[in-house]
């Protein structure tokens, strides 16, 4: 018999807090609310069998670093416990409060791909799930109508170095959480590599 993930009141009320944080968001240059893209993570996380905790850590993974740094993760800890706070916080590759600059984005990317080691299966869970969406969305809006150098420069580094990023990640998660999704997000990175620039 197949255990099933319980959802209670917790990942209600988690919903709600999501869609308050993140409501005015859109996804980078587009009309998508960004709310889209942390339902996709957290319906992934549940369908390759993360719990409630897990589920909830993906819905607010982007919390802390795009909307408020450490008081937002403070937040996110007195609200839903230290262990989605800790999902949310290794999932993060800065905490500056908002407002306050982002150390560069290469040393944050290396840093983050270096940590990935270090990370426990829920988070690695979360953040694959994450990225492979990311991937995915990047992947669409290039192969629509309009496709090239427009989705590209939606992002704050060429397309170069977020390709990179997004090799060196598939590559990493290939190591760390072989299995389907790992599979799927190489596959995507693949075909964005080979998608119209």
């Amino acid at each position: 018999m197949i255990e099933a993930t319980v959802l209670t009141d917790r990942f209600e009320r988690a919903l709600v807090y999501t869609a308050q944080v993140h409501g005015g968001q859109l996804r980078k240059g587009t009309g998508t609310p960004y709310l889209s893209h942390l339902l996709a993570v957290a319906a992934t996380v549940l369908e390759y069998g993360g719990d409630e905790d897990t589920a909830i850590g993906a819905l607010l993974h982007d919390a802390a670093e795009d909307q408020g740094g450490r008081p937002r993760l403070a937040d996110i800890q007195a609200r839903f416990g230290a262990r989605v706070g800790a999902i949310v916080e290794a999932c993060s590759d800065s905490l500056e409060e908002s407002g306050v600059a982002k150390p560069p984005w290469a040393a944050r990317k290396e840093a983050y791909i270096a940590h990935l080691g270090e990370k426990d299966a829920a988070t690695l869970l979360v953040s694959l799930a994450d990225k492979a969406h990311n991937a995915r969305a990047i992947l669409r809006d290039a192969s629509k109508d309009d496709p090239g150098a427009a989705v590209w420069g939606r992002f704050s580094q060429p397309r170069g170095k977020t390709l990179w990023y997004y090799e060196s990640l598939a590559a990493r998660f290939a190591e760390l959480l072989p299995g389907q999704l790992a599979e799927e997000f190489a596959e995507t990175v693949r075909a964005l590599r080979a998608a119209p620039h």
